[in-house]
């Protein structure tokens, strides 16, 4: 199969869908690699690097759409690649499409085949491949909330771990699966005290047993969430429901009632947000506020630390990439159900329920 890896042309998203290592694995399994000039020097990889390892190198994006049958990338195609996408051409990356509607509809026009990272299943019924940048936007949610509770940046102007005498910062964490897990690991980690809820029992029990003593677990409502948000410092949305839009757990009405400074971070921005007032943020924009409240909605978290990042996603997309390509993604998907939920649209209609309801549009279950 010949195989397309372009650069990443949304605002400061440096990780890059194939290292030189699976670009070696592709091409010892009998594949054809393009990748475009400088696509992998954000995440630390130079063009030398891909060419050693048996990629040709394109100097545009164009060129690499243009001779693809599989275009294999990090983040949804945006505004300028919506035309380069060819009817009958794989598209293997995330595309959150219940959070975009013209996203949406682009790829619905073009014809291609949409396999979407974040609602691939494994055996178990978990997100593999959604699972290693939720670890790192967890863990990061932290690390930029803590950043912006600084006075300089619009904050309260308070440490997270506090020091001897001084009180540490009050964490509120929504959801506990992967995100709000590693954000909960991070800050307790800091020395905050740390709050985590959500709606399964289970879930909150497995918490309460391995968390550290200042992480508390609390069942999620309306009314314990607003009973929380007076005295809160820093709130991490991290609620999923997989390729479905994310419910607002915070509404308006309930922003004013956090005090100024208090920051919150939309982890969940990718499926629309868990927060009323968010909407989507940039790297080089990464905060506005409500109500005295700093809100940080940046879609692509995982971006800012590309060379973790890439090397966290690839170690978990290549196999699938591999599958995909030897096979052709039918096949695949008969050998590997949990392929199956992946395939959001193909040839200009919808097979991912969520995606579908989200918008109101014709649903058709994937018959292969």
């Amino acid at each position: 199969m010949i195989i397309g890896v372009p650069k990443e042309i949304k605002n400061n998203e440096n990780r890059v869908a194939v290292t030189p290592a699976g670009v070696k694995e592709l091409v010892a399994h009998g594949h054809v690699v393009y990748v475009q000039h400088t696509a992998g020097c954000g995440s630390g990889f130079p063009d030398e690097e891909y060419t050693a390892a048996g990629a040709t190198i394109l100097p545009t994006i164009e060129e690499v759409y243009q001779i693809a049958e599989m275009i294999i990338k990090v983040k949804e195609p945006i505004e300028p690649e919506y035309k380069l996408v060819k009817k009958g051409q794989l598209l293997f990356t995330y595309f959150h499409f219940a959070s975009d509607r013209e996203l949406t509809d682009a790829m619905l026009a073009s014809g291609a085949t949409c396999i979407a990272y974040e609602t691939v299943r494994d055996r178990v019924g978990a997100l593999p491949l959604l699972v290693p940048m939720s670890e790192v936007a967890g863990r990061m949610s932290v690390q930029e909330g803590a950043r912006f509770l600084e006075k300089p940046q619009g904050g309260k102007g308070i440490l997270l771990g506090g020091v001897p005498g001084v009180k540490p910062a009050k964490v509120l964490i929504l959801g506990g699966g992967v995100v709000g897990r590693n954000a909960a690991l991070m800050a307790a980690g800091l020395g905050a005290d740390v709050t985590i809820t959500d709606i399964s029992l289970p879930t909150l029990r497995h918490l309460a047993e391995v968390m550290p003593r200042n992480v508390k677990t609390l069942y999620s409502s309306r009314h314990n969430i607003e009973q929380e948000l007076p005295t809160v410092d820093l709130v991490i949305g991290s609620v999923l429901v997989p390729g479905a839009k994310t419910p607002k757990l915070i509404t308006a009405d309930m922003v004013p009632m956090m005090r100024p400074g208090t920051v919150m971070v939309d982890v969940a921005i990718d499926q629309g947000g868990c927060f009323e007032t968010s909407h989507a943020t940039t790297h080089s924009e990464p905060v506005y506020t409500v109500d005295g409240v700093v809100h940080y909605a940046v879609a692509n978290i995982p971006g800012a630390v590309p060379f973790t990042s890439t090397l966290a996603l690839t170690n978990a997309t290549l196999p699938y990439a591999l599958r995909l390509a030897d096979k052709g993604w039918q096949q695949a998907c008969r050998e590997d159900p949990g392929l199956v939920p992946g395939v959001n649209i193909v040839d200009g209609k919808i097979h991912f329920r969520g995606v579908a309801e989200a918008f109101g549009l014709p649903y058709e279950e994937l018959k292969l």
